[in-house]
Formats: structure tokens, C-alpha cells, sequence
């Protein structure tokens, strides 16, 4: 069936493309995250090849009624294959205020932008003056990258390219990542179901500042990774009137906090690139109600970044910082109870989760643990942060003789950073970019060999020899359970990864645009370039 002219082909339709995609509004745990994966089931039905070939669209269950979509164009030409990876999710927009319904509505918000320039940052009103932005979420991060894979999709099926693409955009990127989580497995499947051989996974993240008011554009060969090391702080309550009759676990948990926010003791650098602090990203009380008894159990979430660290590394590190943290609380308690005429509690202990589930599983039995476990589970919604450290407070409960006890564990999500700098093929991909957009554009970009954003490359590409995510599986709470990483598929999808896409500022705010002429002129061009290197 022959295809009447293009769709997703000129800088004009991408762009219609873009503000269409925009529009179809899918903040991360909506149903509009629901839909989209159909409705871009119906846009692809637009092109003759996916009506001829209804199969090669696959939609693969991603929880809670979400879908990560896939689309296969096969060649019999070759083998050879790019995974072209995008995110269809979004985040929140209440920092637009009363603009929020314009917020999907990249020209109308840009005109009341242009209207009302004082709504804007001094750096966002210069680029509004330039007419080569273009506001709205979702434009920049990252619908944008979706629409371009859009457009390589319909040029190969047009062209009859001899390289099959299988794209792959999915939902929860922004929060858990399970559409990346589900795509795995996917991935895997389609693979091997068409013998493809994936010679590169390609991302479509926008260019990320390294620092405020950065205008370099940014092509990455790898991805950084985020862990989140968890603890709970178990101390012994007391009334307030006789508070050294206990220990609060506010007074444990400052200690371990000091001394991990900002610490450099997980610090990576990699060729003058270099991973940001560890921050507390979260930290509250487990006690439920206000009363005059000391809050015994608390919690804290701690982010880290990393470049080759596995999480038994990490946890090692972690362990370390948690031992002397505690040996130095145990100091000052001390002094304070000597102070005092007060005979001390015994020691604060520093425990693994493994640890706390062993021994409770010895006091009373493994069938007693799966039971308490679901119903902690069962009763504590959604929030995969929560959920982990009430799983830990809950068996902590039945084993109170442990305390005072720091418990250390993972909660989601876990992100392994990964890097194909030293590939040759990315090395000349990266060279192929770069010579595209200097000799036809006379712009210049920059190779990272880390997206310090976060992304989906986490999820492919990852070491087959390398079995420290065991660790993360031992302390993992919900691991199994509602959370669990396809480690084995992804040993599997071996090949290079690299991230190409446009450049716009302002990911998460209300100033969130994006450059029109890099992306609607001189990405498809670079992009093309890629896949003619390639084939």
C-alpha cells in the first residue's frame, strides 16, 4: 500500500508532531499516562507499514494500567538493529499556577509568555526575545525525543532502510521507572522472536546543563546511576518528662545524617567528570500521631550517584559512614548520661536489613516474615519509599531486644550508571555528530560521557560480570515483592549505548523550553547521520 506523503517528514510537521504529543497530556501517574501508549498506537496506525503490520506494535504491561509501547520496523536486508529509547511521562505543573491548563500548550503559553515577559527569569525573557524557543512541559523533557524517533521511524519505513529500528517509549520514567523496568523484558523478547542483532541503544534526552546558565549542547556515551541507601532509625521510647529513660530516634539519626549529606566518600571522577554530593532526600518520623512519648522510629533517604560503584560497594561505604556515625553518638550519649547520673542504654547497633530479617526469621519463622511483610504491604498504598522502611519498623517491632539499632537498606529505585565511551562505534558516532553539526550548522557540540539527568540506559547494557547488584536484592525489602530489577535480561542487552537530543533549558520548571531550530532542523539531520554511519 503505497503512503501518500510524508507525515512526521518537514521542521514544520515535526513541529505539529511535537506540540500534538505535547498536548496529550501525561503527567506521571495520570490517566492521561494511561492513555497515551494507545493513542500513539492510533498515530502510528497512520503509516501504511504498521496497518500491514499491526504485529510489530506491542504494548507491555508496566503496573497500575500503564503500557511501555514498542514499535518494530524490520528489514530482511539485515539483521543490525537500533533501540531507539524515549519517556512519554511528564512531571507535575503546579509551579505554572494559573497557567497550568497552557502548560501542554507549548504557542498559547509562549504568547502569554510574550505578553507577560515579567512571568519569566531574566536568561528565559532573553530567549523568548530571540523567537527561537518554544515553552511548555514535556517540550524539552522529553517529548521532543519521541517525536524525532517518530520522524527516523517514518523516513526508514519510507526509504526502506537496510538497519531495523524498534522504538521503545514508556511511562514512570520520571518517578520508578517502570516502563523502562517492563520495556526489558520486551526488548529481549522481540529480539529474539525477529533475530535481531542490537548493535546500539539510543536514547533521546535533551541536552542537561552541567551548571546554571550553561549553553553547551551535550551529546553523552553513557548515563550516570542513582541509588537509594535507606536507614531506619530504631531507638527505645520514653516518656518526655523522663526522656534519658530512652533514646529519641531523631537524636541517632542526626548523626548518620551529618556525617552522609555532602560527604565525598562515594565521590567518582571520570576523565574531569565528576558525580554530585550525596543529599538526604527524605527524612520524617514513623510515629503516627502527636503525643508526649518519644518518637523511637524514624527514617532517612540518602541519594547517591555513581559511575562504576555497584551497590555492594555502596553499601559498604554506607555501612562504614553508619558505624562511625553511631560510635559517635554513642560517645555523646554517653556524656550525656554521665552528665546526668544515668546509666546508659547498650550500644546503637548498625545492622543490615538482611540482618534484621535473618534474626527474625530464627526467633519466629520464615512463613510468619512473608505474612507480616504482605501485610505491611497491603495496608501502605503505593509509596515504594514507605512501604520499604514499614517493612523494616514492622520486624524491628517483634525484635525490640535489637535496639537501639540503625538499619541500613535500599529502597527504590535503583539506577546503575553505564558507559560505552571506549565502544568504537560510539567513538565514531560521536565523531560522525559532531562533524554533521560544525560543517552544516557551524554549531558545536560536546561529548559527556555521563547524562547526569538520570535515564532508561540504566536498564540495558549492564556488566554480565558484575553480580554486586546481589547486594541490592539482600536489602531490598520489597524486592519480589512489588519491586524487583530483569538484571539477567539485562546482562543480556549487551550493546553500546549513547544519548543524542536537542537542546532546551529548564527541565522541571515552569520555564521548561525548548531551542526550535536544534531540534526541528538540525537534529533530524544529525540523526540521519547517525543511522547512515551505521548502515
Amino acid at each position: 500500500m503505497e503512503q501518500k506523503g510524508y507525515l512526521w517528514e518537514s521542521p514544520a510537521q515535526l513541529e505539529a508532531l511535537l506540540y500534538e504529543l505535547v498536548g496529550w497530556k501525561s503527567l506521571s501517574g495520570t490517566q492521561g499516562e494511561v492513555e497515551f501508549p494507545h493513542k500513539l498506537t492510533a498515530k502510528f496506525s497512520e503509516l501504511n507499514y504498521f496497518k500491514e503490520h499491526p504485529d510489530n506494535i506491542k504494548l507491555f504491561d508496566a503496573g497500575e494500567d500503564r503500557n511501555a509501547f514498542t514499535a518494530l520496523y524490520k528489514t530482511d536486508k539485515s539483521r543490525d538493529t537500533v533501540v531507539l529509547i524515549s519517556h512519554f511521562d511528564t512531571v507535575g505543573t503546579e509551579e505554572y499556577g494559573q497557567l497550568q491548563e497552557l502548560a501542554f500548550k507549548p504557542e498559547q503559553l509562549t504568547q502569554v509568555f510574550r505578553d507577560n515577559p515579567d512571568l519569566l527569569t531574566p536568561d528565559a525573557k532573553e530567549d523568548l526575545c530571540t523567537d527561537q524557543y518554544i515553552f511548555g512541559r514535556g517540550t524539552m523533557d522529553m517529548k521532543i525525543g519521541l517525536a524525532l524517533h517518530m520522524h527516523l521511524i517514518e523516513q526508514a519505513v519510507r526509504e526502506e532502510w537496510p538497519v531495523n529500528l524498534l522504538l521503545v517509549t514508556v511511562p514512570d520514567e520520571e518517578v520508578s521507572s517502570r516502563g523502562m523496568l517492563a520495556a526489558v523484558p520486551g526488548i529481549l523478547e522481540i529480539s529474539k522472536g525477529n533475530n535481531l542483532n542490537i548493535k546500539l541503544f539510543l536514547n533521546g534526552e535533551p541536552s542537561f546543563t552541567q551548571q546554571p546558565l550553561d549553553d553547551n549542547h551535550y551529546i553523552y556515551s553513557g548515563s550516570i546511576g542513582k541509588i537509594l541507601p535507606a536507614a531506619l532509625f530504631y531507638g527505645v521510647p520514653t516518656h518526655a518528662g523522663e526522656p534519658l529513660n530512652g533514646i529519641t530516634s531523631h537524636f541517632i539519626g542526626s548523626y548518620l545524617t551529618k556525617k552522609m549529606e555532602y560527604t565525598d566518600r562515594f565521590l567518582e571522577t571520570f576523565d574531569g567528570e565528576t558525580t554530585p554530593l550525596p543529599v538526604c532526600l527524605q527524612a520524617n518520623d514513623l510515629k503516627d500521631n502527636y503525643d508526649v512519648q518519644t518518637s523511637h522510629h524514624s527514617y532517612a533517604l540518602y541519594n547517591v550517584s555513581t559511575m562504576t560503584q555497584t551497590a555492594k560497594d555502596v553499601m559498604i561505604t554506607f555501612k562504614e559512614i553508619a558505624g562511625e556515625a553511631m560510635h559517635e553518638c554513642r560517645t555523646d550519649y554517653e556524656e550525656i548520661c554521665k552528665a546526668h547520673h544515668i546509666p546508659a542504654l547498650n550500644c546503637i547497633r548498625v545492622l543490615e536489613y538482611h540482618e534484621v530479617l535473618d534474626y527474625f526469621i530464627d526467633k519466629y519463622s520464615k512463613e510468619e516474615a512473608d505474612t507480616l511483610i504482605s501485610e505491611v504491604i497491603e495496608k501502605n498504598g503505593t509509596d515504594e519509599r514507605k512501604m520499604t522502611l514499614l517493612i523494616a519498623d514492622k520486624l524491628m517491632e517483634y525484635c525490640q531486644e535489637l535496639a537501639p539499632a540503625t538499619v541500613l537498606m535500599f529502597a527504590p529505585p535503583y539506577m546503575p550508571a553505564v558507559n560505552s565511551s571506549d565502544d568504537e562505534l560510539v567513538k565514531k558516532l560521536i565523531e560522525a555528530t559532531k562533524s554533521e553539526m560544525h560543517e552544516t550548522y557551524n554549531y558545536d557540540v560536546t561529548n559527556k560521557h555521563y547524562f547526569n539527568g538520570i535515564s532508561d540506559l540504566s536498564y540495558v547494557n549492564y556488566n554480565p560480570e558484575d553480580n554486586g547488584w546481589q547486594s541490592f536484592k539482600n536489602n531490598a525489602p520489597l524486592w519480589g515483592r512489588t519491586y524487583s530489577i530483569p538484571f539477567e535480561a539485562m546482562q543480556q542487552l549487551s550493546a553500546p549505548v549513547m544519548n543524542i537530543g536537542p537542546f532546551g533549558k529548564d527541565a522541571h520548571k515552569m520555564t521548561e523550553r525548548l531551542h526550535k531550530k536544534n531540534a526541528f532542523e538540525m537534529m533530524p539531520g544529525v540523526l540521519r547521520k547517525v543511522m547512515s554511519e551505521l548502515f
